[in-house]
């Protein structure tokens, strides 16, 4: 065959691809697969897209085109489907183009193996020999774990968290809120061509971030209604959803301009931060030490050193600049580590090429866990995602909580936030499943970003004395009513308290057999459930309904603190509420006064009435 044809048999190969792949996508609901990567709430949809993706990516690799042909070809495609506006099409893929690029030349993986690793389970379990490890637990036996109660009055300490602040320097009023873009709100947006669409004074519900105003309103009023903090923890996220629009500098200016409000409001407290997924460029990219170069995150690392050395001690340096971690002991006897979540993060495409334990923070991990055990500290950790959620990796997800299942007895509280949700995670004892053993909470957004109210959350903590637990005894979440704030915008915004955790949920302490035996109350409430929904959503007027599957999933992600495991991990649950449900079925029968001969005469017609219709195509 010559050369000439070839070409040409190529080159119709090539064109059977595109149309094939067409096909392929006109067939997905690229509405749904849209909404699930927003939500991370991920089914088959997803998973397909993900393959046909990648089968894309994989083709124009192998076919040896160069980079400026895929970049052209993706863009292309992201257009003709609709999936972004063109300007966001061509923004984000120019932006990651490189990365990933980078990334897929070096792969040997499969289609079904990448987007099993990124998706989850909802994608199947293909065996990847490149991503199944496991961290070493040091040879010294778990001490016997006693459940110790906080001293009823003792000494507290009063903690301020704040997480996902996403400060948009660029929100302008009156712009259009309900853009066709993932950020509205901004003279790009153009402006409302009616009041509805319009951008509100103090922010919007719809998919826009936190004005300055409305940021400085909530530190006004914090400093003045929590004048007694001891100290904040801030679980990351700064710059704002444009994430096709980012550059360095820009984002390195919000997280100058944010750090510079903490140190004006609360110039005397002390802050303890960990690193989100939103602040590095492209986002979600923190690729391994060894990766160099232009592509290298060594930029953000060292501008976290700079901006946390108030805050931080010398000590904490060399981990925050090898990969934004870091471990201080806070007071005599009580340490708090921050995590860079970032390595669990299934959008972080660099751990494609390895995901065992970057920078070897797990392990080290272990190692501040075990020297605190031997000096009797108890410890806190912070980081941005729930190691519980879709989002971080199953590997990385299972190692972290064996680590927590270890050491339970040192590990007091977690502290996480990327959810914007106001909810928690339960852990378990690896051996004896029933039983609940620490607790992750999931901080509120302060951002409205979208559908919420901005709020914050106060933690009641055991204080400074000789047998102190460091437990959690209360929260309370306190928001602002968005709609109220926005009919006033002449009046500074009410900032009031949503609720206090022991008393809206009738608990006696927030132990972790208390949070747990509220899952179990809640499948059997609903009345109780919609309280914690009301507060899921922080009292959003903008919250959606929420049905039975709803309910479901939500109770399932309070067991979760161990990703991609619901099957195991929510089957109790799921059980009892289908148990609930079938009684409420019964009992509906019952007292609606139909007979069972009622309901079998109405199913057999049913029966006829299908059997009638199929005879129609026979």
């Amino acid at each position: 065959m010559s050369f000439l044809s070839q070409m040409i048999e190529q080159e119709e190969a090539h064109e059977v691809f595109l149309l094939f792949l067409g096909n392929a996508f006109k067939l997905m609901n690229i509405k749904a697969v849209m909404e699930e990567l927003e939500t991370s709430v991920m089914s088959s949809v997803s998973c397909n897209a993900c393959k046909a993706g990648v089968g894309l990516l994989q083709h124009y690799v192998d076919a040896g085109k160069n980079h400026a042909e895929i970049i052209s070809a993706a863009v292309k495609v992201c257009i003709t489907m609709k999936i972004e506006s063109k300007r966001v099409c061509e923004g984000i893929i120019h932006l990651m183009g490189d990365e990933v690029l980078y990334v897929m030349s070096r792969l040997v993986l499969t289609a079904d193996e990448i987007c099993g690793f990124v998706i989850g389970d909802v994608c199947g379990h293909p065996f990847n020999p490149y991503h199944e490890w496991e961290v070493i637990l040091p040879p010294i036996p778990k001490p016997v774990t006693r459940a110790v109660v906080p001293v009823e009055d003792a000494p507290a300490l009063k903690v301020l968290h704040l997480s996902d602040t996403h400060l948009d320097p660029y929100y302008v009023e009156g712009t259009n809120a309900a853009c066709n873009e993932p950020l509205c709100c901004r003279i790009t947006s153009g402006y409302s061509k009616s009041v509805v669409d319009g951008a509100g004074y103090w922010g919007d519900y719809r998919k826009c971030d936190m004005p300055r105003r409305t940021l400085e309103s909530m530190f006004q009023h914090i400093a003045t209604q929590h004048p007694d903090l001891d100290y904040i923890v801030w679980t990351g996220d700064i710059p704002p959803h444009d994430v096709w629009n980012q550059t360095r500098k820009e984002n390195i200016h919000v997280l100058r301009e944010t750090v510079q409000l903490f140190n004006f409001y609360f110039p005397n407290t002390r802050v303890f931060p960990a690193l989100g997924n939103h602040e590095s460029v492209p986002v979600n990219s923190f690729p391994p030490p060894f990766v160099e170069s232009y592509q290298s995150v060594d930029w953000l690392y060292k501008e976290l050193e700079l901006q946390w050395r108030k805050w931080l001690p010398a000590s904490a340096s060399p981990t925050v600049l090898k990969g934004g971690f870091y471990s201080v002991l806070a007071k005599p006897g009580f340490r708090i580590i921050s995590l860079n979540m970032n390595f669990c993060n299934n959008k972080n495409w660099w751990l494609l090429l390895n995901s065992t334990d970057p920078v070897q923070e797990l392990q080290w991990l272990i190692y501040e866990l075990q020297s605190a055990e031997f000096n009797g500290e108890k410890v806190h950790i912070l980081g941005h995602i729930p190691p519980g959620h879709s989002d971080c990796l199953k590997v990385w997800s299972h190692n972290y909580y064996r680590i927590i299942n270890r050491y339970e007895a040192t590990v007091t509280a977690q502290f996480f936030g990327h959810t914007h949700f106001d909810e928690y995670e339960v852990f378990y004892d690896e051996d004896f499943r029933s039983r609940a053993t620490n607790i992750a909470y999931i901080g509120p957004s302060v951002s409205p970003y979208y559908g919420l109210n901005p709020g914050y959350r106060v933690y009641k903590i055991d204080g400074d004395y000789k047998t102190s637990t460091r437990a959690v005894v209360d929260h309370e979440n306190w928001v602002m009513n968005l709609a109220e704030a926005n009919r006033y915008p002449h009046l500074p915004p009410r900032w009031y308290k949503l609720y206090s955790a022991k008393e809206a949920y009738g608990m006696t302490s927030l132990s972790p057999q208390e949070w747990d035996s509220l899952v179990y109350r809640m499948a059997m409430d609903d009345d109780l459930f919609q309280n914690y929904y009301w507060f899921y959503w922080k009292g959003s007027s903008a919250r959606q309904l929420c049905d039975a599957d709803c309910k479901k999933r939500l109770l399932c992600d309070l067991k979760s603190g161990r990703s991609n495991d619901r099957v195991e991990t929510c089957n109790e649950i799921e059980q009892q509420l289908d148990s609930k449900n079938a009684k409420s079925w019964r009992s509906w029968l019952r007292k609606s006064g139909l007979g069972i001969t009622y309901v079998f005469t109405f199913v057999a017609g049913l029966g006829w009435l299908g059997s009638s219709v199929g005879s129609l195509f026979g």
